[in-house]
């Protein structure tokens, strides 16, 4: 028996096959396009990934038979159905930043304090229920026809199954959730004028939604990072997830319902029931460091740009970065911060850059990891890594130190399918519950302990970084000549 993860991501679907014990029997992902029709935007078709998700399940569900298929994929799309289930115009996706005016609207509405005690988040572009709000606004022929609200992963759920339904991790994320209760919020509905007929029915993460048509069920799902959460094991109190994708993500399970007052994390319904979780995000991470390769050594390995790293001591000989290349989300939820190296000087190399860039997300990921942690009353036992950037040993040394945490490297590192397959697999059967599941299959390859040398310095390196945000908060005009 299999169990199959199914992540539709935003460049591509990914397909994974697991069995009891975790181990990765076929993967296969399936590209597809990203729409920008005015600065700012994000769309996509849906139907790319239904027709994506297709052929990469196909190609995973040879051989053995399939217990049952777990969902993930991003968050907070919008798709728009109307009465006969067809998509009314492309879907708007989480990186989409046309919705300012109605984040503000919203907050208005609702008021910050409340909307936060209901939904455990301020407004922010990226989350659903602004686009709705804009699709009213804007187009409003569309927005007309709307009987039904899916989100990216949902559609694909309704072509596999023919069922509308979707969990409350991945809800948690539209701003239209009552997180703590886990339902609907009838208050923000009603303050927003929008209809809570439109919306799928929820479900705990591991529930069946479905079946397909040859009688696999299908698990209700989760978003992308609760389900990566779960694909390292990160199921309740105790170890973090650590990502250092393209952005970066500190995040840990709750027992109970936590927001943080300014709602500077985000609180979600974690993929385990009953569980909830406390996230961090920064915008730009393995992201920064990209951005310095194609701007410095474009073409250059990334192994070989971080070994240069490796000749500059912890701070960089006073270089610090502030990595926000594309405003930031936690804890200052400021668009207009920008990016900046300052304590240049004439013996500063390229290696002191990248030294710079590296210990820079490490800072950003300690303010995740502040007030996370402290919304789980200091729990924190590790961190488990992933992402692309989790492949560097130096950068997990600098981030260990700078979190003054260990940091623990996975035998399999496949991101939210991984999790998707686990939620998959209980609702086949293959294993009783999301605990039983991660026990089974996630297993500690080694830890990355902080070096103890490098502490104090780097906590001088996280104040100067602190105390630097308020001149990186000053919007410039970035427009090339």
């Amino acid at each position: 028996m299999r169990a199959i993860g199914l992540d539709v991501g935003t460049s591509a679907v990914k397909a994974l096959a697991l069995d009891e014990a975790g181990t990765v029997l076929a993967r296969h992902e399936v590209e597809y396009p990203l729409s920008m029709p005015h600065p700012g935007w994000s769309e996509q078709d849906p139907e790319d990934w239904w027709r994506a998700a297709e052929t990469a399940l196909a190609a995973v569900t040879d051989g053995d038979s399939v217990a049952g298929i777990g969902l993930s994929g991003q968050m907070h799309g919008l798709v728009a159905l109307d009465a006969s289930d067809r998509v009314i115009r492309p879907a708007i996706l989480w990186n989409d930043q046309r919705t300012q005016a109605e984040c503000e609207e919203i907050t208005r509405l609702v008021g910050e304090r409340r909307l936060i005690e209901l939904t455990g988040n301020r407004a922010l572009t990226g989350f659903t229920a602004p686009k709705l709000l804009w699709l009213r606004e804007h187009e409003p022929a569309a927005y007309a026809r709307i009987a039904h609200v899916m989100l990216p992963k949902d559609y694909v759920r309704l072509r596999l199954t023919g069922e509308r339904a979707t969990d409350v991790a991945d809800a948690s994320g539209m701003l239209l959730l009552d997180v703590a209760r886990r339902r609907w919020s009838a208050e923000v509905l009603d303050a927003l004028s929008l209809d809570e007929a439109w919306l799928p029915r929820l479900l705990e993460s591991p529930e069946v939604s479905g079946t397909t048509a040859g009688g696999v069920p299908v698990a209700a799902g989760a978003g992308d990072q609760a389900a990566g959460a779960l694909g390292v094991g990160v199921v309740r109190p105790g170890p973090l997830s650590v990502v250092l994708g393209t952005s970066g993500v500190v995040l840990t399970a709750l027992d109970a319902f936590a927001a943080d007052p300014e709602g500077r994390v985000h609180a979600f319904c974690h993929a385990s029931p009953g569980a909830w979780q406390a996230m961090g995000v920064m915008l730009s991470a393995a992201g920064a460091l990209g951005w310095l390769q194609r701007t410095i050594a474009p073409g250059m390995p990334f192994a070989g740009l971080v070994a240069e790293a490796h000749h500059w001591d912890p701070g960089a000989g006073g270089l610090t970065f502030l990595p926000y290349l594309s405003g930031e989300r936690t804890p200052h939820a400021d668009p207009d911060a920008r990016g900046a190296f300052t304590g240049l000087s004439l013996h500063h190399d390229r290696g002191a850059l990248v030294r710079a860039v590296l210990e820079g997300v490490a800072c950003g990921l300690r303010d995740c990891f502040d007030l996370v942690d402290a919304l789980g009353a200091g729990s924190a036992s590790a961190g488990r890594a992933s992402g692309g950037g989790a492949r560097s040993a130096l950068w997990l040394r600098i981030v260990a130190s700078m979190l003054e945490l260990p940091i623990e490297r996975l035998a399999v590192e496949e991101g939210a399918a991984f999790g998707a397959a686990l939620l998959g697999g209980v609702a086949g059967g293959m294993w009783r519950d999301t605990d039983e599941a991660a026990a089974a299959t996630v297993r500690v390859r080694d830890t990355v302990e902080p070096e103890p040398a490098w502490i104090e310095p780097y906590r001088e390196v996280l104040a100067r970084y602190r105390a630097l945000y308020p001149v990186a908060s000053r919007p410039v005009d970035a427009t090339p000549a």
